[in-house]
C-alpha cells in the first residue's frame, strides 16, 4: 500500500492553512480603487410599488451610484433565470413569471431586492440606503405552503393561477388507486417537512472587477464552481462570451447547496462594476443570510402505502405541496420533483408507485437545494410511512422493513421510479446496525431511563441517495519544476477536504509524495470546464476522472522511460508503490519525479509527449450511485419538560470503496448534526404578513455540539458501486437524509404507550409537551 493512498485515514492537508489564519475567503480580499455595494429590501412582504425616489440618496456622501430596476430592464440585465424546464401533468410548461434582479413593479416576500448602493465605503452605502423613499401600496400576503393553491388566495404574481408554480406526477393514478382499494391494509400519515435556513459559517459575498482595457469581468466569490455562474453572468447579465467572464473561487466557509445559485446581488455587483468601471464588493450579513440566502425542504404531504395479507407493499401514493417561495431560484422546480421521486420508495421491493407534486408560490423567500435536495425529503416520507405500519401491525421496525427489503439476488433492481440500484446489501447493513445498537438489549436502558424520569425510545431509518449533478468531471495532471505535481479539478471544496482526497488518489496512482501534490480548483481561466460540487458528486465523478488522468501519465511514462532506457515501451513496467518506471527483468529504473524533469529538457519529442508527462481525461457516469446505510436513533425525553435528548446514535454505511476513511466519517457526522437540527430545534416562522420571525439566531434554533450525542457509533460497509472504476460511492449528504426519520421515529417509540402516535418537525420541547399533555 502506499503510504498516504487510497483507504488511509490521511489528515487533511488544507487543515494547518485554515486553522492558522492563513486561509482567504473573499472578504479577506481588497482590490485597489475598490467600491462597496449595499442591497436595500423591501420591509414588507407583498406590495404594489408606486415610487421610489433616490435623489437624496444620490446626494449623499461618498455615493458613486444607486442602481434600479428599471435601469436593468433598459439594458436587458433584469432577470435572474430559473435553469429547469418542467412539464406539468398535463403536458403544459411550468409557470414562468419571472425573477427580477431589483424589483420595479412589485416586492414579493419580505427581504425582496429594491435598489443597489453603491458607496466608497460600506457604511456611507448603509446611511445612504436610509435616505431611500420607498413608496407603496401593502397586499395582501399568502406563506402557508399547505392552503397556498386553494382559491381566494392572495396571488403572488397575477400571472399564475391559484400561486401554482407547477402540477406535476409520476406514475399511474388511476392504477394506485385501484392497488390501493384493493389492498389488505393501508398505512396513511401527514407529514411537515419544516423550512430550514442554511446558515453557512461564511455568508455569500463577492467582488466584481471589470477590466475596461481587455473588457473582461473576473469576479471573486464563494461558489460550489464557477462554470454555471459564468455562463449566467455572461449571458443573462452581460451579454458577452463566457471567455469574457472569469470566476475566481476563494476559500470557501460552508455551502450546502445554498452557494450554487444565482442571486440578486451578483447580478447587481457585476452589472455595476462594468458601468462604473472599478470593482465593487458586496458582502452579506447574518441578516442578508436569514432574508435573502435560499432557504431549504417546505413541503406539506399525504403519503399512503399499501400491504397485501403478508405484509408486503403494494404500492405507494404521496401528494406534495412544494412550497418554492416568492420566484423561483436557478434549480428550484428540480429538487421537490425529479430529484425527490428516485429514491422515494427507499430500498424497498414497491411495484407500484405515484407521485404528485404541486409547487406553490408564497410571499417568502425562495426554496431550492439544501444539502440533500430532495432525498431527504423523500426517505423521511418513506420511513415514517415503515415505521407508522409496524406500530398498526403490531410488529417490529426491523420486522417490516426485512420483510420487505430489495434482496440482494433481485440487485440490479429497477425501482418503480425508474431508478436502477446497481449494488446493495440493505438487510446485512441493518443486521449490523441492530448489533452495534444494542437493539436487542434497548429495553434494559428504556427501563434504567424510566428510573430517572425519563421516556426512551429508539428509532431506525434505512435511507438511500442518488447523487446527483453534472455527469462529467475533467482532471488535468502536471509535473511542475521542483518536484511539485498540480491536480486541476472542476469540482469545489467548502470545507469537505477534497485537496487532501484527490491527493491520495494521485499518490496512490502515480507513486508521487502526497506532500508534493497540489490541487487546484475554482478558476475558470484556470480550468476550461467544471461540474462543481453539490448532490454528492465530487468522488464519483471527479474521482474516476483523476483516475483516468493517472492512466495516461502511465502510459505517456512508458513511452519517455522507453527513451531514456533504450528499450520499447512494451518492456517497461510501472510501480506505483515505488512510483518508478523500470525494464522488466531488470534494475534499470527511472523514477517517475526524475523522469519528468529530464522530459522537460529533451528537445523534440512526438506530439504526444510534447507536454511530458502532463495529461489531462474526462470521466462520465454512465448512470448514478446509490449510498446508503441504517441509522438508529435512541432519544430521552422528559415527560415534565417535553426536551427531546438525542442520547445514542448508530450508523452504518455503505459508500463503496472509501478512500478517506477520516473525510467520510467526518461528513456523515456533520450531516448527522444538520438533520437532529431539523428534527429537533430548525423551524423558519412567517407571521400572516409575511415577516420572518426567526430571523436571527435569537429566534431561530440552530443545533449545538451538545445536540449531537457523545455516544454515537460510525461503521461502514463497503459494497463497491458497479458503475466507476474505483467503486465509489457518494457521502456527503448521507446524515442529514437519515437522521430526521431515525430521531422522530425514535420520539413516536418512546412516547407510544401514552398514545401519541405522530409528531412533526421540529420535535420542540412545547410541541412534545404539548403532544404529551393531549394524549394523557
Amino acid at each position: 500500500m502506499v503510504k498516504f493512498g487510497v483507504n488511509q485515514s490521511v489528515e487533511r492537508k488544507e487543515d494547518f492553512r485554515l486553522i492558522t489564519g492563513s486561509g482567504e475567503y473573499t472578504d479577506d480580499i481588497t482590490l485597489d480603487g475598490q467600491l462597496y455595494g449595499y442591497m436595500l429590501r423591501s420591509p414588507v412582504a407583498h406590495a404594489k410599488i408606486l415610487s421610489i425616489d433616490v435623489d437624496d440618496a444620490r446626494a449623499a456622501p461618498g455615493v458613486v451610484d444607486i442602481i434600479l430596476g428599471t435601469e436593468l430592464e433598459a439594458d436587458k440585465a433584469n432577470q435572474l433565470p430559473c435553469m429547469i424546464p418542467l412539464k406539468n401533468r398535463d403536458g403544459s410548461d411550468r409557470s414562468d413569471p419571472g425573477h427580477a434582479v431589483l424589483a420595479t413593479d412589485k416586492v414579493r416576500y419580505a427581504g425582496d431586492n429594491i435598489a443597489y448602493i453603491v458607496a466608497e465605503s460600506l457604511a456611507q452605502a448603509k446611511d445612504a440606503a436610509e435616505l431611500i423613499m420607498f413608496d407603496f401600496d401593502e397586499l395582501d400576503v399568502v406563506v402557508d405552503t399547505k392552503t397556498a393553491n386553494e382559491d381566494g388566495q392572495p396571488l403572488v404574481h397575477d400571472s399564475v393561477a391559484n400561486n401554482v408554480a407547477f402540477d406535476w406526477a409520476q406514475g399511474d393514478e388511476k392504477n394506485i388507486n385501484d392497488v390501493m382499494a384493493n389492498a389488505a391494509h393501508v398505512t396513511e400519515i401527514d407529514l411537515i417537512n419544516n423550512r430550514v435556513v442554511v446558515n453557512s459559517m461564511e455568508p455569500r459575498g463577492l467582488i466584481a472587477d471589470w477590466d475596461t482595457t481587455e473588457e473582461k469581468m473576473t469576479v471573486r466569490m464563494g461558489t460550489q464552481g464557477g462554470w454555471v455562474l459564468r455562463s449566467l453572468l455572461a449571458n443573462s447579465i452581460l451579454h458577452v462570451p463566457e471567455e469574457k467572464v472569469r470566476v475566481i473561487t476563494p476559500d470557501v466557509g460552508g455551502a450546502f447547496g445554498m452557494k450554487l445559485f444565482f442571486y440578486s446581488e451578483c447580478a447587481a455587483t457585476v452589472w455595476a462594476s462594468r458601468k462604473l468601471g472599478r470593482p465593487i464588493k458586496w458582502m452579506g450579513e447574518r441578516s442578508d443570510a436569514f432574508l435573502s440566502d435560499t432557504q431549504g425542504r417546505d413541503h406539506v404531504t399525504h403519503a399512503k402505502l399499501a400491504f397485501d395479507a403478508d405484509q408486503k407493499i403494494t404500492g405507494m401514493m404521496v401528494e406534495t405541496n412544494a412550497n418554492l417561495g416568492a420566484y423561483f431560484s436557478t434549480f428550484g422546480p428540480l429538487i421537490p420533483t425529479m430529484a425527490a421521486v428516485k429514491v422515494m420508495p427507499g430500498v424497498y421491493d414497491i411495484p407500484d408507485f405515484y407521485y404528485h407534486c404541486t409547487g406553490v408560490f408564497t410571499n417568502t423567500v425562495p426554496v431550492d437545494a439544501y444539502r440533500g435536495a430532495g432525498r431527504p425529503e423523500a426517505i423521511y416520507i418513506i420511513e415514517r410511512l415503515m415505521d407508522k405500519a409496524a406500530r398498526e401491525f403490531g410488529i417490529g421496525q426491523d420486522e417490516i422493513r426485512r420483510k420487505n427489503f430489495i434482496p440482494v439476488a433481485a440487485i440490479p433492481y429497477k425501482t418503480a421510479t425508474g431508478c436502477v440500484y446497481d449494488s446493495g446489501e440493505f438487510e446485512r447493513i441493518m443486521d449490523r446496525a441492530l448489533e452495534t445498537s444494542g437493539w436487542s438489549d434497548f429495553s434494559a436502558r428504556k427501563a434504567k431511563s424510566a428510573e430517572n424520569g425519563k421516556r426512551r425510545g429508539i428509532g431506525m431509518c434505512y435511507f438511500i441517495e442518488a447523487t446527483a449533478g453534472n455527469p462529467t468531471e475533467n482532471a488535468t495532471i502536471r509535473f511542475e519544476d521542483e518536484n511539485r505535481v498540480t491536480l486541476a479539478v472542476g469540482t469545489q471544496s467548502s470545507g469537505q477536504g477534497h485537496s487532501t482526497a484527490y491527493a491520495q488518489i494521485v499518490a496512490e496512482r502515480l507513486g508521487v509524495p502526497f506532500e508534493n501534490i497540489d490541487v487546484i480548483q475554482g478558476d475558470t481561466d484556470k480550468i476550461k470546464t467544471g461540474g462543481g460540487t453539490g448532490g454528492s458528486r465530487s468522488l464519483t465523478t471527479q474521482g474516476p476522472a483523476i483516475h483516468a488522468a493517472s492512466d495516461e501519465v502511465i502510459n505517456k511514462g512508458k513511452e519517455l522511460a522507453g527513451h531514456f532506457l533504450e528499450t520499447a515501451a512494451v518492456d517497461i513496467e510501472f510501480s506505483a508503490e515505488e512510483g518508478e518506471f523500470a525494464v522488466a527483468g531488470t534494475d534499470r529504473k527511472i523514477g517517475i519525479l526524475e523522469l519528468a524533469h529530464r522530459a522537460r529538457g529533451l528537445g523534440q519529442l512526438p506530439e504526444n509527449l510534447a507536454e511530458g508527462l502532463n495529461a489531462e481525461a474526462s470521466f462520465t457516469v454512465e448512470a448514478f450511485t446509490y449510498p446508503n446505510g441504517c441509522h438508529i436513533a435512541e432519544v430521552e425525553i422528559d415527560e415534565l419538560t417535553g426536551a427531546t435528548d438525542v442520547v445514542r446514535y448508530v450508523i452504518v454505511d455503505d459508500f463503496g470503496t472509501i478512500v478517506n476513511p477520516a473525510l467520510v466519517r467526518n461528513q456523515v457526522i456533520g450531516g448527522v448534526g444538520q438533520g437532529i437540527g431539523q428534527a429537533l430545534t430548525e423551524h423558519t416562522v412567517y407571521s400572516d404578513d409575511g415577516q420572518l420571525l426567526t430571523g436571527s439566531f435569537m429566534d431561530y434554533g440552530m443545533p449545538r455540539a451538545d445536540h449531537v450525542p457523545v455516544d454515537l457509533l460510525y461503521e461502514t460497509i463497503e459494497v463497491p458501486c458497479t458503475m466507476n472504476p474505483m467503486g465509489v460511492k457518494g457521502c456527503g449528504e448521507a446524515g442529514c437524509i437519515a437522521a430526521p426519520p431515525a430521531v422522530i421515529n425514535g420520539i413516536i417509540d418512546a412516547l407510544q404507550d401514552i398514545g401519541v402516535r405522530h409528531i412533526d418537525m421540529p420535535a420542540t420541547p412545547q410541541k412534545v409537551w404539548n403532544a404529551i399533555q393531549m394524549a394523557s
